[in-house]
């Protein structure tokens, strides 16, 4: 569902990564015998989690027990950090549940299957009622919850722009498009032209061609749904991670919520920009930063502005949004990415999301390349988190 990596990273205070989770194995597609196409690769190497969690003094002097679970999944990886998880949990039946859960998800919503649900969807030429499941069909509700409430700038259509700028599940050369097919393929995108209907549960096209995508916001859902399924268990004290988005309740090995880093939106090194406690919430990162490519020396953004069909191009170099749902967080950090930073801005601040925007600060006098803007409601988020 997601091939690449496309957010900000986090890293513990060294700049190294603290957890086992930093070396998993990671789906790519297979290389490509094309030069330009090399510093796309690069970039996703360069970062093999969006965000990796820094554990603030777990398991590192001190007796207490971090149960860690991991694997591959969507694309990318996943982990299920567990402290002092309670004496009669099967871990065995646990990490079985994990995997059951997530080969469910992605057998519905999966693009790269195309067997899942999704993707007979989007095969289908009819634009009468399509049956699916009620979980699909709730996640593309929430999906175009937000792409009204951001005036489509979050839009689970735009998966033919996506694939025309090369960024795709098939690799292509970094070829700029023209005009005329930036044109048709706007036509096909649109997220007014998907109906979503809950009894029975449906969805329809308005034209044939549609194509819908929902790996700007899946990852989140997973994310939520572990964590559900981590407190069927019995387990108080855990953070989940998919891809970089991540969800964290209790307290970590130092009786503290939970530390995670954002990082710098930078291409040529790891660093910590700044640390967040995230306690009973979720948190996404969207950045312009990691996945991207270049021509002539012009940066080419893997985000595409639905509204132009071309890639983002303003000052924004990464979003970093807390929810009470990981989904609603995954899908914002998007939205706002898209809409760059006043616009985005001035919508976090409107609909009180709690919303952190790293900008590019070029020529700044005192030499820092970034300057930083918080919502409110994000100031207010992470304050209760530390205390």
């Amino acid at each position: 569902m997601i091939l690449k990596p496309d957010d900000g990273c986090t890293l513990n205070p060294a700049g190294l990564p603290l957890s086992p989770t930093a070396r998993p194995p990671v789906v790519l597609p297979a290389p490509v015998a094309l030069l330009p196409r090399l510093s796309r690769l690069l970039s996703i190497l360069s970062c093999l989690l969006p965000m990796l969690p820094m554990l603030a003094g777990c398991g590192q002097g001190n007796e207490q027990q971090l149960l860690a679970l991991r694997g591959a999944t969507m694309g990318t990886t996943y982990s299920v950090q567990v402290l002092e998880p309670p004496a009669a949990l099967d871990r065995n039946a646990l990490a079985k549940r994990i995997k059951t859960r997530l080969a469910d998800i992605n057998g519905l919503m999966s693009t790269y299957q195309p067997s899942s649900e999704l993707s007979r969807f989007n095969a289908s030429s009819a634009t009468d009622w399509f049956l699916v499941s009620p979980e699909l069909v709730a996640v593309v509700k929430a999906a175009r919850a937000v792409s009204d409430a951001s005036a489509g700038a979050f839009d689970i259509t735009v998966g033919p722009l996506v694939n025309l700028w090369g960024f795709g599940p098939t690799l292509s050369a970094d070829v700029l498009p023209n005009a005329g097919e930036i044109q048709a393929a706007r036509a096909r995108v649109g997220w007014r032209q998907l109906d979503v209907q809950l009894q029975p549960p449906a969805l329809r096209k308005a034209r044939p061609d549609l194509y819908v995508d929902l790996s700007a916001i899946a990852k989140g859902y997973a994310v939520d749904q572990l964590a559900t399924l981590v407190e069927a268990f019995g387990i108080e004290n855990y953070l989940v991670e998919i891809g970089g988005e991540l969800r964290g309740r209790g307290l970590n090995g130092r009786g503290e919520p939970w530390r995670i880093a954002i990082e710098r939106p930078e291409t040529s090194k790891r660093a910590m920009f700044r640390v967040v406690a995230l306690h009973d919430m979720g948190m996404a990162t969207s950045g312009d930063y990691r996945n991207f490519f270049e021509v002539d020396g012009e940066q080419y953004s893997h985000t595409i502005d639905p509204a132009t069909g071309e890639p983002v191009d303003h000052r924004l170099a990464s979003v970093t949004v807390l929810a009470a749902e990981t989904m609603q967080a995954d899908a914002w950090a998007t939205a706002l990415l898209v809409l760059g930073p006043e616009r985005g801005f001035a919508l976090a601040e409107q609909l009180g999301l709690a919303a952190f925007f790293i900008e590019h600060a070029e020529g700044a006098p005192d030499g820092e390349p970034f300057i930083t803007q918080a919502t409110a409601a994000f100031n207010t988020l992470s304050a209760a988190a530390l205390n």
